[in-house]
């Protein structure tokens, strides 16, 4: 059986590794984990209190995730009790203007995403409450 390579990256291939990489950047705790580490070396506890809302677990598979794939250095120093640092690589450091840009757009638009929300809601909401007046009515 021949394989198709391919000669353009093409994000709409599931086949092709700039879909990987932008699971990598597009998921939940990335942009938070990088936007942390912006002002230099952490340790795992102090990007525990930073990002609120992140499980012990997830910041784990996060900063394993980033380390594997170039973005983020971990340095284990030899001491008792071990004390592990997390640092952005080059690489990482890339990815510093985008996540800005993102969070600059968030707080752009927060209003009129929550507007959105509420239009949409309510939007449901009644359509619901004609459904059940219809189906009152049938009865």
């Amino acid at each position: 059986m021949e394989t198709k390579q391919q000669t353009h990256p093409d994000i709409f291939q599931a086949n092709c590794l700039s879909r990987q990489v932008l699971q990598l950047i597009a998921d939940q705790w990335t942009p938070l984990v990088i936007y942390a580490l912006e002002g230099g070396t952490m340790r795992f506890g102090q990007l525990l209190k930073r990002i609120d809302g992140i499980s012990k677990k997830m910041l784990t598979q996060t900063l394993r995730a980033l380390e594997r794939n170039g973005l983020v250095q971990r340095v284990v120093y030899p001491v008792v009790p071990p004390v592990v640092e997390y640092s952005l690589t080059p690489l990482g450091q890339t990815l510093i203007e985008p996540v800005k840009t993102l969070e600059v757009w968030a707080y752009g638009h927060l209003q009129e995403v929550a507007y959105a929300q509420t239009t949409y809601d309510q939007r449901d909401q009644k359509s619901l409450q004609e459904e059940i007046a219809s189906l009152v009515q049938q009865r």
